[in-house]
């Protein structure tokens, strides 16, 4: 498996948003995780996230046009962009940024604990990641 540029802190993640305007936060969860859940609000940054599924709903199969997606829209190779990928709990995500650096696009990071993090022992969500982090967000 190739390297990306790393995993970073869902804070981390913002900085580098709020800091650099050529950087875009994709977020690669299911379009039903974005409608029920909720997504990150980066619209002080003067751009909106991106979103391209890494897996489908409901069968949970890749999607192997990821790369494709991401060209469509406006992610290109070679371009030194900061792109920042973003998924429920930060596992997902670390696929799709090894596929992105792959095609030459990045540096490619993965944001850790995601939007909601893992489980904790009561097997809810929710305790760490993006909205536990206090960062913007809206219900999609």
């Amino acid at each position: 498996m190739s390297n990306y540029a790393g995993d970073i802190t869902p804070q981390e993640a913002w900085d580098i948003l709020t800091t650099n305007p050529d950087s875009r936060l994709v977020d690669v969860r299911t379009d039903a995780e974005w409608r029920f859940v909720g997504v990150p609000d980066t619209s002080s940054t003067g751009s909106e996230p991106l979103f391209v599924e890494w897996v489908s709903y409901p069968d949970g199969e890749r999607n192997y046009q990821f790369v494709a997606q991401l060209k469509e829209q406006g992610i290109e190779p070679g371009t030194d962009a900061p792109i920042i990928f973003l998924c429920r709990s930060g596992q997902r995500s670390i696929g799709a940024a090894v596929a992105a650096t792959d095609a030459g696009i990045g540096p490619s990071y993965n944001v850790l604990e995601g939007f909601e993090g893992a489980t904790n022992e009561d097997g809810h969500r929710g305790w760490q990641g993006w909205r536990k982090a206090g960062l913007p967000w809206r219900q999609g």
